[in-house]
């Protein structure tokens, strides 16, 4: 299995160059059982690193394009009145796959967005009144651009909430962008995993330990952000699973079965950031990053679990 694991990092490298830290991160919230939400410019290669995740593991990919007149039923299925049969058949929307690409989420009404919000907490759509699950594992990556509004429906905290990790890939450097022009075009990315082998990973993740000391000072960042005056609505419990879960499908990245302090710090950033609404004036990355500096959290001393820790810069 790890062998595999190497394999499906190895695909997604070829693709997306250059860009270990956004892979790693994308990977986490796969195992994690998480959604993810790529805040980019067009061009960087979002699309192009969902397809690579869907044909590595096997799965069904399908996407969907925000636009302000897409309708909740483009996304989720409706009911389609046969005559031949004289009854009702239920035409499947593109949420029923395993990877999801909703590019530009943005830019599709509340009305569309919301009906996302069942399908990735419950991996369900409920349409006339009867539930239908969706594939196993259902991950969707969403992107949205930061610099250009008009025209577009903020997401909602709810929303929000439902993803696991957001960040960005960046754009690459010179020597990147050069080694990116000289790769061959029309390079066949080859199945490294099965859907069942990417459920069976994240079983193996939900058992990465974590010391008790570590996930009370994972606890007590999160539930810092709601009493910080810089902050109108702080990170929910929603959000301190989301980050455990981060954790543990780091740790078993990287080849350990337990978490460690690092993780947490590291995983901050792009778990919770985009779950705070912080006050105006105030930003949410700054807020966080001195929250992670306090000493007042109480770092755990790593010597008790047989692990070393340095804190990072």
């Amino acid at each position: 299995m790890r062998h595999q694991l190497a394999s499906l990092t190895a695909n997604l490298s070829q693709t997306i160059i250059g860009k270990q830290e956004a892979i790693q991160l994308m990977l986490v919230a796969l195992l994690s059982g998480g959604h993810a939400l790529l805040e980019d410019v067009p061009g960087v290669g979002k699309t192009l690193l969902a397809k690579t995740l869907a044909r590595s593991i096997a799965g069904k990919f399908q996407r969907v394009q925000a636009t302000p007149d897409l309708l909740p039923s483009d996304v989720t299925g409706t009911n389609i009145w046969n005559p031949q049969s004289g009854q009702f058949e239920f035409l499947a929307g593109p949420v029923f796959s395993h990877v999801l690409l909703v590019d530009e989420i943005n830019r599709a009404t509340p009305r569309t967005q919301s009906a996302l919000l069942e399908v990735m907490e419950e991996q369900q759509v409920t349409i006339d009144g009867f539930s239908r699950p969706v594939p196993h594992p259902f991950f969707v990556i969403a992107t949205q651009n930061p610099v250009e509004y008009q025209g577009t429906f903020p997401l909602p905290e709810a929303q929000m909430d439902r993803f696991a990790l957001a960040f960005s890939l960046g754009y690459p450097t010179e020597e990147e962008e050069i080694q990116m022009l000289r790769q061959p075009r029309g390079t066949e990315v080859q199945p490294c995993l099965t859907v069942e082998d990417i459920l069976e990973l994240q079983r193996q993740c939900a058992q990465v330990s974590i010391p008790p000391d570590v996930q009370t000072y994972a606890v007590r960042l999160v539930r810092s952000t709601r009493t910080d005056e810089r902050i109108l609505l702080g990170v929910s419990p929603r959000g301190s699973v989301a980050l455990q879960r981060a954790c543990q499908a780091r740790a078993f990245l990287e080849g350990r079965d337990h978490v460690l302090p690092d993780d947490v710090k590291v995983l901050v950033p792009p778990v919770l950031t985009h779950r705070l609404v912080p006050a105006p004036g105030q930003q949410a990355t700054k807020i966080l990053a001195e929250l992670l500096h306090d000493p007042v959290q109480g770092v755990p001393n790593s010597s008790s679990h047989g692990y070393v820790h340095e804190p990072l810069p």
